[in-house]
């Protein structure tokens, strides 16, 4: 697994790492000891990024990679948790006192004094625009309760604002094959800044895993049921915002042009870590066969996509663009 470095930490990273939200059972129900044994498949398979949040389940994802971590001392893991969504995303509720509180929180929930890295949950716009924002984020940083700070964006435009922002370790962004407007609106820039870039969502909430149909049934508790339009939280976070047939049909004509021995899930993560200025992309996992699968990914030869890099663009200019790159 390659390792790239985490913008001025001192820290590297993977380029595959592991997004948590699945083993805060919002995905369906994960148990305890499937949810470790993800975390650890994962770890031996090169592994040194979890990304979490204090609200999947309710600080149970934060809670589990916790465990794991005491119980393996050494691990060279670094954990970037998030918060900013235990109250309504409304501004006036990203106050220093809050901060405060939600990191504390985090921190006993991970079990260590500092944390190695914050991002606010896709805050409004506005807080991202605020200097007091980022006043409070840096009181954190001089007390000691956590090393860095970065902000996870629903847009490219909040995505520049928090690049801006000298403090700021890294932005946290929606691309795959079917968001592509950050490749050419984001990551020059945070390159250039030296900020990194974190691709979440990168399977398009599974619809670039190639598995499912026209038929397939989601849990009553599995976002992808309840927040398909966004009624729960924000639509881009549930199938990237793309319609859930339109999706299917893109995802086709991508495993079309696939290299022999290379699934689409594969493909679409080796083409996101090749994508110049990502530092790291975070599919989630619900099972050991997923996290290995993963993290494989991370080492095929971008030389062997070029078929399937130049599938990703037309398919997107064909079937997504008037659709998703206007809203965001």
């Amino acid at each position: 697994m390659h390792q790239r470095p985490l913008a001025a930490t001192g820290r590297s990273v993977s380029t595959i790492g592991l997004g948590t939200w699945q083993l805060g059972a919002d995905w369906g129900d994960v148990s305890e000891a499937d949810a470790l044994d993800v975390l650890a498949a994962s770890v031996e398979a090169g592994v040194t990024l979890f990304d979490t949040a204090d609200v999947y389940g309710d600080g149970r994802s934060e809670s589990l990679i916790g465990t794991f971590l005491a119980a393996h001392p050494g691990h060279d893991v670094t954990v970037a948790t998030k918060m900013g969504r235990r109250l309504a995303q409304e501004p006036e509720n990203y106050t220093r006192d809050n901060f405060r509180a939600w990191t504390d929180r985090s921190r006993s929930n991970l079990g260590v004094d500092t944390l190695d890295l914050v991002q606010l949950h896709c805050p409004p716009s506005a807080v991202i625009d605020a200097d007091e924002t980022f006043d409070a984020l840096d009181a954190l940083v001089a007390d000691g309760a956590i090393a860095a700070y970065g902000v996870s964006v629903e847009t490219c435009g909040q995505a520049l604002s928090a690049i801006s922002r000298p403090g700021v370790t890294n932005v946290q962004i929606i691309i795959n094959p079917f968001r592509l407007k950050p490749l050419d609106e984001v990551l020059p820039v945070a390159d250039a800044a030296g900020v990194a870039v974190f691709a979440r969502v990168p399977l398009a909430s599974g619809l670039l895993s190639g598995k499912y149909t026209s038929s397939t049934s989601f849990a009553g508790n599995d976002h992808r049921s309840f927040n398909r339009n966004g009624e729960a939280f924000d639509r881009g976070e549930t199938f990237s915002g793309v319609d859930y047939e339109t999706g299917l049909v893109a995802a086709d004509e991508l495993a079309a042009a696939l290299p022999d021995g290379v699934s689409l899930p594969a493909a679409s993560l080796a083409w996101i870590a090749s994508r110049p200025g990502v530092t790291s992309v975070i599919p989630g996992a619900r099972t050991t066969a997923q996290a290995r699968s993963n993290a494989a990914a991370g080492s095929i030869d971008p030389a062997d996509l070029e078929t399937f890099a130049a599938a990703v663009v037309d398919v997107y200019d064909r079937r997504l663009r008037a659709d998703i790159h206007p809203q965001w």
